[in-house]
């Protein structure tokens, strides 16, 4: 019987290093893939799926003084799309230079969101954004689909 012992000497040094190399490609391999994985909760365009609207542009005005403002608000069946002032005179500019910013800042704010919850406002631009949200939700609400309107236009 012939057999041939083999002695392999192992450098404890070299297991270690390899050790910590091999647990770092793992740890590597596994965040690459948490951060490159799309996640499935979030959508693309954040939107609040238990509010429908009826698409469309609605409008609601603003009596400021003896001038009318109209607020504008464009939706789509689940998103807020743009929010403006329309027919903004120079007069009312002039008495009222609050009130573009004002919205400029609230519709920023509500697009981003798709919501009116949990906006902010300055303190000096309180006023003028709480009238300006009145309107806004007015808007929406005119352009919201109630429960009966949906059963309606099941049948």
């Amino acid at each position: 019987m012939s057999s041939k012992t083999k002695i392999v000497v192992l450098h404890l040094k070299e297991l270690v290093y390899t050790g910590l190399f091999i647990l770092l490609g793992i740890l590597f391999v596994v965040l690459l893939i948490i951060m490159f994985l799309p996640d499935k909760d979030t959508p693309a365009v954040q939107s609040n799926p238990e509010v429908s609207y009826v698409p469309g542009v609605y409008t609601t005005s603003l009596e400021l003084k003896d001038q009318t403002v109209d607020i504008e608000v464009v939706v789509d069946e689940h998103n807020i799309n743009s929010l403006r002032i329309v027919s903004l005179d120079d007069a009312i500019t002039t008495m009222y230079p609050l009130i573009e910013p004002s919205l400029n800042d609230l519709a920023n704010q509500i697009l981003s969101k798709q919501s009116l919850e949990e906006i902010t406002y300055s303190e000096e631009n309180k006023y003028t954004s709480l009238v300006l949200l009145d309107a806004i939700r007015l808007s929406l609400k005119k352009a919201t689909v109630s429960s009966s309107s949906i059963s309606s236009q099941q049948q």
